[in-house]
């Protein structure tokens, strides 16, 4: 059985060729130093707040850390995170996984808080808050991670919620972070469901058609993705000699999991 994150849902959504020499062809490419260096600062960031949570002590204690200082302020920004009352359920890299339609879908979230009323997903975001947040919205991840909570366990829609935590701040104010929260309810239950099996019918579709020697769909050449793939060439969509962008918009990369 296939196992399908939100990140393969959104590369999926975007463009299913470049979905196939991912995931299918397990093509890949060499990644570039400066973005190499976000993801190290992201996965220590990540590692801190679940040695936090585990109650362990953290290796860094020097103040004068960025990273530390950006953990640091997160706490102080958002003491309510910290001070959940002692019967409430909260879990850091909390997984879960949902069988839709022959895949399994999967969901790691940062971190989970549930009581009696509620159900809070949280999300570490290790990247400045974007200018433009509507594409959030529509990521595979605002509309998986609850709609995968709500499939398997007791929570109804309307008692889920997802926020995201910008905790590298902004260039002016690079301690200060920032948070994004995403209400749920059954509307947006109902639609992703119709979403995931459209998409997951497509895929079905494609795959079968692969197995027989036909390459997934190419996005359209107007959607302006092309200039900046890694397999621009192999696609056709430039020559040699046109220059490809190598650092990726971090707000659009999954984030590693620990």
């Amino acid at each position: 059985m296939l196992r399908l994150s939100q990140g393969q849902l959104n590369l999926l959504e975007a463009c299913p060729r470049k979905f196939q020499h991912t995931y299918i062809d397990q093509l890949g490419f060499p990644t570039a130093l400066e973005y190499q260096e976000q993801i190290n600062w992201g996965n220590q960031f990540h590692l801190l707040m679940q040695q936090r949570e585990l109650g362990l002590p953290i290796a860094s204690t020097s103040r004068s850390d960025p990273l530390q200082q950006s953990v640091a302020a997160f706490i102080q920004a958002a003491p309510e995170i910290f001070q959940t009352p002692p019967d409430t359920f909260r879990q850091s890299e909390h997984s879960r996984s949902l069988e839709f339609q022959g895949y399994l879908l999967t969901v790691i979230y940062d971190l989970l808080i549930m009581d009696d009323r509620q159900a809070q997903i949280l999300d570490w975001k290790t990247y400045p808050r974007p200018q433009q947040t509507r594409w959030l919205k529509q990521n595979w991840q605002t509309r998986l991670y609850p709609f995968v909570l709500a499939e398997t366990s007791d929570y109804p829609p309307e008692q889920i919620s997802m926020t995201y935590w910008f905790v590298r701040g902004q260039p002016d104010r690079p301690t200060q972070p920032e948070r994004i929260t995403y209400a749920y309810g059954p509307q947006q239950h109902q639609q992703t469901q119709q979403d995931l099996a459209h998409l997951l019918n497509q895929l079905t579709h494609w795959l079968d058609r692969y197995e027989q020697g036909e390459a997934f769909p190419q996005v359209g050449r107007s959607s302006g993705n092309c200039e900046t793939c890694s397999f621009a060439v192999r696609c056709q969509r430039v020559d040699w000699e046109t220059p490809i962008a190598s650092f990726p918009d971090l707000a659009t990369i999954e984030e590693v999991t620990l």
